[in-house]
């Protein structure tokens, strides 16, 4: 972050005219390399042990929990700055990065004495194996807790880059932090030029070293950028609405995110009553997912710095268009990638496991994964699009029923009551993803949304 104001006179960007191609290939290969910290740590704990993989990929739920605690802000702040950028409200750029600087400082050391002074009784409400729960409060500490003041800072800089149109940068940051994590998790699991191994603890260090160099690339990126108006310099003298503009937006826009991560806590708790075994396919089958929505996510973020630029800028008709030219794209390459996993499955659950029964039940979840999906692309998608204009409250509430009714209460009916176990949980994941999604198109169609822009 750069301590003195930028006096260089930069050349007017017309950012509204940005290829989508431009802003979406970037941030797929930012939010790609981004999952892969967590992603990476179970592939290469997979031939350590498969209850530090249970442990992680349990602890990795309360790790995202933090990171959209962050994004309270972070959101806020590209949605704001977007619009700002589209309607030119230049004088208050370089206040809504320093609003967000001050908010996410607070934020991150809350949030890590919370993490170190509360992981051991938060694992003790669920019914785990002692080796799983020690790998886990290793994890979750030493990541989730040590780590967050650079995950913070990350999302903060990466929003900041990405509102700008910076894309590209996002992206080759994120990829130099996952090659330092995986030097790290070998060095730690391996014990390379007699190293000790370190197992769980090792490889959450790694993590956190990673952040940290990225932390510090992201910090040069900005100070590099002219066009950038991110300065520390009058921090104290930056107006109350402007803490209450980016406040109003990221509240309830990672309430969104929010509720869905406690309602994935929630159904891991209900998976724990199924066993490792199911816990373990779980974490699996996720991170293979992950690499499939990713693009509907990318698009969706895209999509909404687009259409924050174009409501900014009084074009909100352009706005509208847009979004199912996008739509169709996205949900045509989520189904083509979620029909190629299928396809090769066998060889990459072999990537992670040998166990026979753990290996079926990963192929069939893979199977279901179609559904889910296939729903998520369109809320991805949809839902970035609204955020972009400003409409945040009615996403968040219907989102908060749709989880809790279709998905939590699902689960626990199909899943646990009537004893469909995993099939049933995924069932009713599908069926949440689906019926917001389409919920979410009628509401952009209604365009309610045109009433509800910042700049």
């Amino acid at each position: 972050m750069s301590l003195q104001p930028k006096m260089t006179v930069v050349k007017k960007i017309d950012r509204g005219s940005l290829p989508m191609l431009a802003l979406t290939v970037p941030i797929f290969f930012e939010s790609l390399f981004r999952m892969l910290v967590s992603s990476v740590d179970t592939v290469m704990l997979s031939s350590y042990s498969q209850e530090a993989v249970a442990a992680v990929g349990m602890t990795a739920q309360f790790i995202f929990f933090i990171q959209i605690l962050f994004n309270v802000i972070c959101i806020g702040v590209t949605i704001v700055l977007a619009q700002y950028i589209g309607a030119n409200r230049e004088s208050e750029l370089k206040q809504v990065a320093q609003a967000s600087t001050v908010m996410i400082v607070i934020f991150s050391v809350v949030m890590t004495l919370v993490v170190i002074f509360g992981a051991e009784p938060l694992l003790n409400t669920y019914t785990l194996d002692d080796s799983v729960r020690k790998h886990a409060h290793e994890y979750l500490v030493i990541l989730g807790g040590f780590g967050a003041v650079f995950f913070a800072f990350n999302l903060l800089q990466s929003s900041i880059l990405k509102a700008y149109g910076y894309t590209k940068d996002a992206m080759f940051i994120s990829i130099t932090a996952n090659i330092v994590n995986v030097i790290g998790n070998a060095a730690a699991l391996y014990g390379p030029f007699g190293l000790p191994v370190l197992g769980v603890p090792g490889v959450a260090a790694s993590s956190v070293f990673s952040q940290f160099i990225a932390c510090i690339l992201f910090a040069y990126k900005i100070q590099k950028k002219p066009d950038v108006y991110f300065s520390l310099k009058g921090i104290a003298q930056v107006p109350a609405k402007i803490y209450k503009t980016i406040l109003a937006i990221g509240i309830p826009t990672a309430g969104e995110s929010l509720s869905y991560n406690v309602a994935q806590i929630v159904i891991m708790a209900m998976i724990t009553t199924l066993g490792t075994a199911a816990m373990t396919s779980q974490v699996y089958t996720q991170t293979i997912v992950r690499f499939v929505f990713v693009t509907a996510m990318a698009i969706g973020n895209a999509v909404q710095i687009k259409t924050g630029y174009f409501v900014g800028a009084k074009q909100p008709d352009k706005a509208y268009r847009a979004l199912y030219k996008y739509q169709i794209i996205g949900t045509a390459i989520t189904m083509l990638l979620i029909i190629i996993v299928n396809l090769v499955k066998a060889p990459l659950i072999s990537l992670f496991t040998k166990d026979a029964a753990i290996f079926s039940l990963v192929s069939s979840l893979l199977i279901f994964s179609a559904y889910i999906e296939f729903g998520r692309s369109i809320n991805l998608i949809t839902i970035g699009a609204l955020k972009g204009a400003g409409d945040v409250k009615f996403p968040v509430l219907y989102g908060i029923f749709s989880m809790w009714f279709f998905m939590v209460l699902g689960s626990y009916l199909l899943g646990i009551t009537a004893g469909l176990g995993m099939i049933g949980i995924w069932l009713s994941i599908g069926t949440d993803e689906t019926m917001r999604g389409i919920v979410m198109l009628f509401r952009w169609k209604t365009k309610r949304w045109k009433t509800k822009a910042l700049a």
